[in-house]
């Protein structure tokens, strides 16, 4: 027979006790109280927890955008609802001014009838003056009579040159217009434009029968026609 192994005697079988039972532990005289939890005994630290570190990335670099093109200077101006009316007004205003020229020729015509006074009207005939003072006596008897006898022409001259030397002064005082004036020149420059052409007329429009004062006379008529006209067709100057 085999000789039995030396691990099946280190091992003894179920149920069967040790040859030296090892002895049991003495049990302590005073009972230790219980433990307890060791989770509640522990003391929880809270350290404050360090950020965490950031790794510094460099940005990314935008793409620079062209250079845009110079712009225009624009004007500004106000919306048409807030504009604001000046302090004085945009109409445009009347200058007062003198009529020069309507004066000088007013003027002129005034100097020729005075000059016409002092010449013979028709050759070997009498003068201006002459016939001035007829004009008078004829009136003060009987003034219808100037028409009958032709001397109503002479004096509508003479009388007319006198009054257009008197509006030519007023022309040169400063005013928006002169029309008034202009028409009264007009008046009297008609009359004496009448008071040369019937004469004119009377003798077949030859001029070779009238003498220096009657053309004095005439110069009278278109001065003054001219004058009155300038004034009467002069409107307000505006500025």
């Amino acid at each position: 027979m085999s000789q039995p192994d030396d691990r099946t005697r280190a091992f003894p079988a179920a149920g069967s006790e040790p040859a030296h039972p090892q002895p049991a532990h003495p049990q302590p005289a005073h009972p230790q109280p219980a433990r307890a939890d060791l989770a509640d005994q522990q003391t929880t630290e809270v350290h404050p927890v360090a950020p965490l570190r950031q790794e510094t990335v460099p940005a990314p670099v935008a793409p620079q955008p062209a250079p845009a093109a110079p712009q225009q200077p624009q004007t500004w101006r106000p919306p048409a609802d807030q504009t604001t009316a000046p302090a004085w007004s945009t109409k445009p205003v009347a200058v007062r001014r003198p009529d020069s020229v309507a004066s000088l020729l007013l003027l002129l015509a005034g100097v020729a009838a005075a000059l016409s006074l002092l010449l013979p009207w028709v050759p070997d005939g009498a003068t201006g003056l002459e016939l001035a003072r007829r004009v008078v006596d004829q009136a003060t008897t009987d003034w219808l009579g100037l028409f009958s006898t032709g001397l109503w022409q002479p004096g509508a001259v003479l009388a007319g040159g006198a009054v257009l030397f008197l509006l030519g002064l007023l022309l040169l005082v400063p005013a928006r217009a002169h029309r008034f004036l202009g028409l009264l020149a007009l008046l009297v420059a008609g009359l004496v434009v009448a008071a040369v052409l019937v004469p004119l007329a009377d003798r077949g429009w030859q001029p070779g029968r009238f003498a220096v004062g009657f053309w004095f006379a005439l110069g009278t008529a278109g001065a003054g026609l001219l004058g009155a006209l300038k004034a009467l067709l002069t409107g307000p100057k505006l500025r």
